[in-house]
């Protein structure tokens, strides 16, 4: 009969539909358990870097030469950031809160290299304040970020702090006034201090604007030799 055919074909739909839905569900369910897990270790490294600060404020410059300043605890932490972003989304106001509490401990970090630079002669930071856009404004920022994370990771010894321009947060905004950025013309770079650069610059540009890595190279290759 026509209505069993009709029937038959109700139920299959409704069990797929049904099967899918279960599925999307236990698949939220997880997602949201690792956001948690995520959000939980984000917090634990804030407070364990803000500890960090106190510490360091109080070395002396050979302690300070025997010590790493916080860069690979930013960088893990910047990665986590990156997790809940994917998971939640930019605009997600946990993600936001997050994002300015990881931007505020960047600023903490760029001053204290500052602070550290003044008292240890010996102490030269090479610093990249990077200044991007999620509105869909900047089409090249995400090419610019990637050759930023690519020269971090060749270059352990560079400072790479990334700022989302429109973050609604007074210190970072004083950071741009200070430095004269732009924000029509993003992507936007502060390199040691210098005048702020603008627009996608590949690797063979940044090694020509950054000099220092050189000396970032050299010094690199002779800790890892001593570590062998």
């Amino acid at each position: 009969m026509p209505w069993q055919k009709y029937l038959l074909a109700f139920l299959i739909t409704a069990t797929i539909f049904g099967t899918a839905f279960y599925l999307t569900n236990r698949l939220d369910a997880r997602r949201l358990a690792d956001i948690r897990t995520t959000q939980e270790a984000i917090s634990i490294d804030i407070l364990s870097t803000e500890t960090q600060f106190e510490l360091l404020g109080n070395l002396d410059c050979q302690a300070l030469s025997q010590n790493p300043v916080l860069s690979e605890e930013l960088n893990n932490l910047a990665g986590r950031l990156s997790v809940a972003e994917e998971n939640l989304g930019t605009d997600n106001s946990e993600v936001i809160q997050i994002k300015k509490q990881y931007s505020l401990l960047e600023i903490k970090d760029y001053l204290l290299m500052q602070q550290i630079a003044e008292k240890c002669p010996k102490v030269k930071p090479v610093s990249i304040l990077y200044f991007y856009s999620n509105l869909g404004d900047c089409p090249e920022c995400g090419r610019t970020g990637d050759v930023l994370t690519y020269l971090r990771q060749t270059y352990p010894g560079l400072r790479v702090y990334s700022f989302d321009y429109n973050l609604e947060l007074g210190a970072l905004k004083t950071l741009v006034s200070l430095n004269k950025i732009n924000g029509k013309n993003l992507p936007a770079m502060v390199i040691s201090n210098r005048a702020p650069v603008y627009g996608f610059k590949n690797l063979e540009d940044m090694e020509k604007l950054v000099p220092e890595l050189k000396t970032l190279a050299t010094s690199t290759a002779a800790t890892t030799t001593r570590g062998n």
